[in-house]
């Protein structure tokens, strides 16, 4: 069927398959849907939909499986611009049903850029708040007004209620979906700094799902506590799928707080949730209580936590934590076993290997000294690519160039870098190119770069990653002084927070401060001397992002040697020294 194996549902076909279940399905505050009062919700969206857009925008095909790109689209691409509310799950349904595609917008974006998401994914309807209308004010998205939809908004109800009772199993067979039709476009960061919109198709999904729920032990007794963005995978595929599937019910967090996580699990009785990140330490900063031990919680599933937090986490509430390897792109996957050494990424399953992307051979499982320290690491880190071919990977839209770089000779390249053991244990090493990953989001350094310039006293600007204490990284900046001008933290802090298009994660958390950048022949600037000085070596001045007095705004003060001990003895108690080796 369409490259998916014969019986692999839609995500229509799953919801239809809830239509008359009176079980719990969507927790928000004090507000509570049954799956049948969602599957009917979404049918009425999708009635709201054929209505601003006619009926022939429901019956064209846009349906492919593998990496080759659509030019232009043939179904209706509806834009998400929310955080994790009900109406979010509701437009995900009336997608699905009506074989429509929902684009999900990440509200941390600003300006341009946030305008260049929407063109470049063909958005067609525009579903937000007042708040991210507040966000789009003056920009060119080339959606209509009259089809930006304020959830919000007083006629917004009453344009829904319009078409409550519309049959959802009329919608699915007027539109007739199936799994190879395009369903989700999923926005990450790559090497070229613009965001690449990767495609997930409704077979897709499913199959993730299906996938998901048996592995992580879902069942319908579940409720799955959601703090992780909906416009991300992690929330889409391992969480609301998989409760799709059983039946089980989604708790939502408008967003992800480390004082609420608690009180939430408490009052919805969550027993389940996933993580990127260093979501676990913000929750582990929270003061302890007697009745953490017992909890609803039973398991959680994530990536990128640190060693300690994990083993913190799950001493802490008495649930069991599971880490993998994977990104929304799908084109490689690695998992732990019981057996994994902490803080390994696991054994492939796949033949997933390190490779040297310049001979494109495999590189040499890495050696350690007497004290556990890597001894050949330019040679044994390379990038994580599947040989077996790529993956689940559907390509990026309209971005070809994006995915031939994905899938050069036939096989999937990550863009992440590792280096494996004697015993063939995967261990990350970084990120490769100019990207990193911060607080669970994937950000380039053009964009940062062309704000940052913009500092009167700045000659030229290189922005990289720096290895994070306890997770992925955080944002580093070198600048040159313009000729006879000195810095000034203060002035510079108060540029950053008039920026209205730096993104939230985008303000250094390091800076270097340089009277000259390192650069090659030609006159261009080289950053691999930078990546490898990071903030603990390099003979110049680093400013460390701090609070301000200033609610939102941040201040930076001067990096010094007992600063840069204690933040070692962090990296060695999260098990990530060999990041920073002195």
């Amino acid at each position: 069927m369409d490259g998916f194996p014969e019986g692999t549902p839609s995500v229509a076909d799953l919801l239809l398959a809830r239509a008359e279940d009176q079980g719990a399905a969507v927790l928000a505050g004090d507000d509570r849907w049954t799956w049948s009062e969602v599957v009917a919700a979404s049918a009425a969206r999708a009635g709201l939909l054929r209505s601003l857009l006619g009926p022939d925008s429901m019956t064209g095909p846009e349906s492919q499986v593998g990496p080759d790109p659509i030019a232009a689209p043939d179904r209706p691409h509806i834009g998400v611009l929310l955080g994790n509310e009900p109406e979010y799950l509701f437009w995900l349904g009336a997608a699905a049903l009506a074989g429509a595609v929902v684009v999900g917008i990440n509200p941390t974006r600003r300006g341009e850029a946030l305008a260049g998401d929407i063109r470049r994914t063909d958005c067609q309807i525009l579903v937000t708040d007042t708040a991210g209308a507040a966000l789009l004010d003056g920009l060119a998205t080339a959606v209509a007004a009259d089809r930006v939809l304020l959830i919000d908004h007083r006629d917004y109800a009453a344009q829904v209620a319009a078409h409550d009772g519309v049959p959802a199993a009329d919608i699915k067979a007027s539109a007739g979906p199936v799994p190879a039709d395009l369903f989700l476009l999923l926005f990450t960061s790559g090497t070229t700094g613009d965001p690449k919109a990767v495609r997930c198709t409704q077979g897709r999904l499913t199959s993730i799902a299906l996938r998901s729920a048996e592995a992580y032990g879902f069942d319908r007794a579940d409720v799955a506590y959601c703090t992780m963005p909906l416009f991300h995978g992690n929330a889409l595929m391992v969480l609301w799928g998989p409760s799709l599937v059983v039946g089980a019910t989604v708790a939502l967090a408008p967003r992800f707080s480390a004082s609420g996580f608690l009180p939430d699990v408490r009052r919805y009785g969550a027993t389940t949730f996933t993580y990127v990140g260093k979501a676990l330490a913000y929750v582990l900063a929270t003061e302890a209580t007697e009745d953490d031990q017992s909890c609803s919680l039973r398991r959680g599933f994530g990536t990128e936590a640190s060693v300690a937090d994990h083993a913190a986490f799950e001493a802490r509430f008495g649930c069991v934590l599971t880490e993998g390897y994977g990104s929304s792109e799908g084109g490689a996957a690695i998992s732990r076993r019981p057996d994994t050494p902490s803080g390994s990424l696991g054994i492939p399953v796949e033949d997933i290997a390190v490779v040297d992307p310049v001979s494109a051979q495999e590189c040499p499982p890495a050696e350690f000294d007497v004290a556990g320290a890597l001894v050949n690491g330019e040679v044994a880190i390379g990038e994580i690519v599947n040989r077996s071919g790529t993956g689940r990977f559907e390509g990026y839209y309209n971005d070809p160039e994006a995915t031939t770089q994905r899938i050069r000779n036939g096989w999937y390249w990550t863009g992440d870098l590792a280096y494996r053991d004697a015993t063939g244990n995967f261990w990350f090493a970084g990120r490769g190119g100019d990207w990193m990953r911060v607080d669970s989001e994937n950000l380039t350094a053009g964009p940062i770069e062309r704000v940052l310039v913009r500092f009167a006293d700045i000659a030229a600007v290189a922005v990289y990653p720096v290895p994070d204490p306890r997770s992925g990284d955080q944002v580093m900046a070198a600048i040159e002084l313009l000729p006879d001008r000195t810095f000034d933290p203060e002035l510079f802090a108060r540029f950053l927070a008039d920026q209205d298009d730096l993104g939230t994660k985008w303000a250094p958390a390091f800076l270097r401060v340089t009277r000259a950048l390192p650069q090659t022949a030609s006159g261009k600037v080289t950053k691999g001397p930078l990546r490898q000085d990071g903030w603990w070596r390099g003979g110049d001045p680093v400013y460390r992002a701090s609070a301000s007095d200033r609610p939102g705004s941040l201040g930076y003060e001067v990096l010094g040697a007992s600063d840069v001990d204690t933040l070692l003895v962090e990296f060695d108690r999260h098990g990530r020294t060999g990041l920073v080796t002195r």
